[in-house]
């Protein structure tokens, strides 16, 4: 029988909410990156990128959460170097999302399943097909301006709220474009997340005049956690009232 799990160091943001929606005491460390819930009572161990080595072993954890996208393999090695188990997802759409979601907080912590999972699952399960679809750019940064390109949980979660990605084809997952070419791509929207690059009224849409421009919430488009449950109304809310922006 593996050792009963309790304490956890988590190095990303989604993972540390959807512990601390689950068993909140088992948290000892969490990245500075980690916002949800307000209050946590961990210890702040650096970035998702750069995190405090020394520190997390320091912290003597049963267990640390991580993400092949999020996380550095170096950390990650350094830590299982100095002893210390480490679960690292695998997220490219809602169904690995769910499952590694399971996987972490079953297998990993050895808790009960959550049921904001289960409300997670029947909320997207439960998802009206959509009446329209539109085809759209998902800028994630700017200076130099990247999208959101091949096989990414975000992309997957538009199209199932019926925005289709114009770069989903792209041989790269976040490809650098030229706002001129983005342009020219024709979409029908520009979708503006608030992470990781903040974008918001006054930094973004002016950049295309005159198309529909989304400001949406980054935690509900690429977040995998307790804000999945909210995510299709969030979403849905945010891209039906897309406005232009001014010429």
């Amino acid at each position: 029988m593996a050792p009963r799990v309790r304490r956890v160091v988590s190095l990303v943001p989604s993972l540390t909410e959807a512990v601390a929606a689950t068993a909140p005491g088992l948290l000892v460390g969490v990245t500075d990156w980690c916002s949800h819930p307000a209050g946590l009572d961990a210890v702040r161990v650096g970035g998702t990128k750069n995190p405090d080595v020394a520190r997390i072993v320091a912290l003597a954890p049963d267990l640390v959460l991580a993400n092949e996208e999020e996380n550095r393999a170096p950390d990650l090695d350094a830590l299982r170097a100095a002893g210390v188990p480490v679960l690292l997802t695998v997220v490219r759409d809602l169904p690995s999302a769910f499952a590694e979601l399971h996987r972490a907080l079953t297998d990993g912590c050895g808790l009960p399943r959550p049921r904001w999972l289960d409300e997670a699952e029947a909320a997207w399960r439960d998802l009206p097909v959509p009446a329209r679809r539109r085809s759209a750019v998902v800028p994630v940064w700017r200076r130099p301006w990247m999208v959101l390109g091949r096989d990414t949980f975000a992309g997957d979660l538009l199209a199932r709220l019926g925005v289709d990605n114009l770069y989903a084809g792209h041989a790269e997952r976040y490809p650098k474009v030229p706002l001129a070419e983005l342009a020219a791509a024709g979409p029908d929207l520009v979708v503006l997340p608030d992470e990781p690059y903040r974008f918001t009224a006054d930094d973004g849409p002016e950049a295309f005049p005159g198309l529909p421009a989304a400001l949406v919430s980054g935690r509900h488009l690429t977040w995998y956690g307790p804000s999945l449950a909210e995510a299709p109304e969030v979403l849905r809310s945010a891209l039906d009232t897309a406005a232009p922006s001014a010429a």
